[in-house]
C-alpha cells in the first residue's frame, strides 16, 4: 500500500504544476532547475514576508501569477547585458529574471534596509552570482557603469521614475515600466527628449487586471 502524502508534498506539486503551465501560457521555456528555484524564491519569500511585510499577497497561488508569472511576463523584452530592478521590494521583478536569466547582470535597489537584508540572503540562499543588491536611494546610486535596461514595478509614475534614473542608463538602453491599465497620462507627460518605443500588453495567467509594459528610451539626434 502506497504510504498517504503529506498536506505539504502536495501543496508543493501543486505549486509545481501551476507554475509549469503559468510557463507554457506565457511561452516561456525553463529547466526543471531553474523551475524549482522559482519555487524555492516563492517559498523564502513567504517566509520572510511573516517578518518583513514583503508583499501584500500570502495565498501561494496568488504569488505565484501576481509576482513570479507577473515579472517573467516582460523577459522577451530584456535586453542581454545589465538590469537594474528599482524600489525592488520583495524582489519583483529582478529576482525571477535572475533565475530565468543566468548571465543577466541584476541589480535590485531598495531604500528599506530591511528589504535590502532579504534580497541579499535570497541571493544567497538561492545561489545566484549574478544578482547584486544597493541599499539606498536611486536618485543617490552612482555607479561606476550604467545599465542596458532599467525596469520598476508601480515605483512611481513614468515621468518621474525617467527622471529619477536618467544618469543610471545607457545611451542606448531601455526603461522597462511595468504598468497596470496602459498609462496614456503618464506617457503623454514624458519630457520631450525620451520616446515611447513600444507599449505592449501582458497577458499573465491567473491575473485578471490589465497589465502593460511600457518601454522607453533616450531620443536620439535623428528622431
Amino acid at each position: 500500500m502506497r504510504p498517504a502524502r503529506s498536506p505539504e508534498s502536495v501543496e508543493s506539486t501543486d505549486q509545481a504544476m501551476l507554475l509549469e503551465q503559468g510557463l507554457a501560457a506565457l511561452g516561456v521555456a525553463l529547466s526543471a532547475a531553474a523551475q524549482s528555484r522559482l519555487l524555492d524564491y516563492a517559498a523564502l519569500l513567504g517566509k520572510w514576508n511573516r517578518t518583513y511585510s514583503l508583499t501584500a499577497l500570502i495565498d501561494r497561488d496568488k504569488v505565484l501569477s501576481h509576482h513570479l508569472l507577473d515579472s517573467l511576463a516582460v523577459l522577451p523584452y530584456v535586453p542581454a547585458g545589465s538590469l537594474l530592478d528599482v524600489g525592488s521590494g520583495g524582489g519583483m521583478p529582478g529576482i525571477p529574471l535572475a533565475i530565468a536569466c543566468p548571465n543577466l547582470r541584476v541589480t535590485l535597489l531598495d531604500s528599506n534596509s530591511k528589504k535590502c537584508a532579504f534580497l541579499q540572503q535570497a541571493a544567497i540562499e538561492l545561489s545566484l552570482p549574478n544578482i547584486s543588491v544597493h541599499c539606498g536611494r536611486v536618485e543617490q546610486y552612482h555607479p561606476s557603469v550604467g545599465f542596458a535596461a532599467i525596469t520598476a514595478r508601480a515605483f512611481s509614475g513614468l515621468a518621474d521614475f525617467v527622471a529619477m534614473t536618467r544618469h543610471l542608463l545607457l545611451a542606448d538602453g531601455h526603461w522597462l515600466a511595468m504598468k497596470g491599465v496602459r498609462p496614456e497620462d503618464e506617457m503623454a507627460h514624458l519630457p520631450a527628449d525620451v520616446l515611447v518605443d513600444a507599449v505592449h500588453r501582458l497577458l499573465v495567467p491567473g491575473v485578471e487586471g490589465e497589465r502593460h509594459l511600457v518601454v522607453i528610451r533616450k531620443a536620439d539626434a535623428n528622431s
